[in-house]
């Protein structure tokens, strides 16, 4: 069963001038579906429309048209029993300065009505002892743990992550990561939307990339790797590099740059010409060692958003 549904997705803004008036599209006739139990990782440009879509998963915006579906229900018609089940944790919100981060998440578990453990809860996220303390004095990093521990009450079968990474240290980085996987192994979805894409490719079983409002590709990453390229790292150590090699490994398909150092040659190229540029040495020198690295997300988001990373 998919846990997010969307279906023809569209949402179209009106923006009203003194002279006149025009229509900005934040998403055009979007499907996606996010299986249960996956973590998804939903990526895109800024402006890509992501904030949008995830505002109509929450029914905190109506599309222009379209359905969606969330955790089995209508968002339209079942909102309030899609949020019962749903821990979310906000691009862009801000806590109550005055109130400590404690009555935070006591908050938290009242609304929900929950008996969770608030002290758990703050244990899970390193933030026991700032939890004493107004939230007004707490950094981003502090701000974004402290809503993920909110996020966690009442152990929701839906989590949706909007830039959870944003203002963390490494250490607030890996505590997520590890929440993240925690909570998947639980039983829980897991939609992560993050321009951090080292975050997304350690965490996430697929991804989906949103460029000007469309759904351009839709899958794991490997199969990324496989489907769209991106550039792969080949480097080759030789007992010498023989005239004319770098010359002959450049002519090869695929090959975008090659560069040596000393004995080393090392060729960026699509992944389809690593065991070419590999043949190509071995035919003309001793090949002491070879290694290769695929290509990251980061080289594949650029290719499918044309650079826009």
């Amino acid at each position: 069963m998919a846990a997010i549904e969307l279906r023809g997705v569209t949402k179209r803004y009106e923006r009203r001038g003194l002279l006149r008036s025009n229509s900005v599209t934040a998403l055009h006739d979007v499907d996606l579906a996010v299986e249960d139990g996956e973590i998804f990782g939903f990526l895109g440009p800024n402006g890509a429309g992501k904030s949008t879509a995830i505002d109509i998963m929450l029914d905190y915006v109506q599309p222009t048209s379209g359905a969606v579906r969330v955790l089995g229900h209508d968002v339209q018609t079942n909102s309030v029993a899609i949020r019962e089940r749903t821990g979310v944790l906000p691009d862009g919100y801000d806590a109550v300065g005055e109130r400590t981060g404690r009555e935070h998440v006591e908050l938290a578990i009242e609304a929900k009505g929950t008996n969770d453990d608030p002290e758990d809860l703050l244990e899970r996220v390193d933030m026991l002892g700032p939890d004493s303390y107004p939230v007004e004095q707490y950094s981003k990093g502090m701000a974004q743990r402290l809503m993920l521990a909110m996020a966690l009450v009442g152990n929701p079968d839906l989590l949706i992550l909007d830039e959870p990474s944003t203002g963390l240290d490494p250490n607030g980085a890996r505590t997520m990561r590890r929440i993240v996987r925690e909570e998947n192994d639980r039983g829980a979805t897991v939609f992560f939307s993050s321009h951090i894409l080292e975050q997304v490719e350690a965490v996430c079983d697929r991804v989906g990339i949103l460029d000007g409002g469309e759904l351009v590709t839709v899958d794991s990453i490997d199969r990324l790797r496989e489907t769209i390229g991106g550039t792969a790292r080949v480097t080759l150590e030789c007992s010498q590099v023989p005239d004319g090699a770098p010359d002959r490994i450049a002519a090869i398909d695929g090959v975008a740059s090659v560069e040596t150092n000393g004995t080393k040659i090392q060729v960026a190229c699509a992944n389809r010409a690593k065991a070419p540029v590999i043949a190509a040495c071995h035919d003309s020198a001793t090949v002491t060692n070879v290694s290769t690295t695929e290509p990251s997300l980061e080289d594949l988001f650029a290719t499918v958003t044309g650079g826009g990373a």
